[in-house]
């Protein structure tokens, strides 16, 4: 029974993430391609399905491996879409819209599941509480997805915008803090964290830029979703 419940948990998790990390990656090679550069189209990154997109230890193993440990958070990360930036039409402005189309698909999804989620009592009953929890999921998880990529540190989406609008003076030193980026964003999300923990303070970076804009989001959402709060 344990493992049912398990199994059905994270399916709950598994269908959404799958869908959110697929359409994310798929959005910045479509919005590529059309704006000039074909490297993501070449090869085969313009599509819904997520095996092309998918890392099999930062989509696969990590996710899994907090979930089953029950960690307070999911974290994990799809292959980056390659974009040759040179080769856009208008590179600077370009690499915003590039960047965005990825957290605007996720608030999309969002908004597509919790319409989807005043169709569910139309369902049958044995499927209703499953699809429940499984838009819910989707909802919390999509709208995660686009804050947290919109955190203006390269190579994130956020940091690509950045890029975009800065100065070019600034936008060179800026651009290259990317081959530290992955490195700088684990010790905000856990060093950090740690760090407030020894000395009394809230140093939880990633909390405040998360969970503030996901509060100030999640009631219109359900809103559409005709939750009552």
């Amino acid at each position: 029974m344990d493992l049912f419940a398990t199994i059905y948990s994270a399916s709950t998790w598994i269908v959404p993430i799958l869908i959110a990390i697929t359409f994310h990656e798929a959005a910045h090679a479509l919005a590529a391609w059309k704006l000039g550069d074909d490297t993501a189209h070449r090869l085969g990154r313009v599509t819904f399905n997520p095996l092309k997109h998918v890392d099999p230890f930062g989509t696969i193993l990590l996710p899994a491996l907090l979930f089953l440990t029950k960690a307070p958070f999911l974290f994990g990360w799809a292959k980056p879409v390659p974009v040759a930036f040179g080769r856009l039409g208008n590179p600077r402005r370009d690499m915003a819209l590039v960047a965005l189309a990825g957290p605007l698909t996720n608030v999309v999804l969002a908004l597509i599941s919790a319409v989807l989620l005043r169709v569910v009592p139309l369902l049958p009953g044995t499927v209703a509480p499953w699809l429940v929890q499984t838009l819910y999921q989707s909802i919390l998880l999509n709208l995660i997805l686009a804050i947290f990529n919109m955190f203006p540190l390269p190579p994130l989406d956020g940091g690509r915008v950045a890029l975009s609008v800065l100065p070019k003076a600034l936008a060179k030193p800026f651009a290259k803090l990317e081959r530290y980026g992955f490195l700088i964003l684990l010790g905000i999300i856990f060093l950090l964290p740690m760090l407030g923990r020894q000395f009394g303070a809230d140093l939880n970076v990633f909390r405040w830029a998360v969970a503030i804009p996901l509060q100030w989001l999640t009631p219109f959402f359900l809103a559409v979703a005709g939750v009552a709060q």
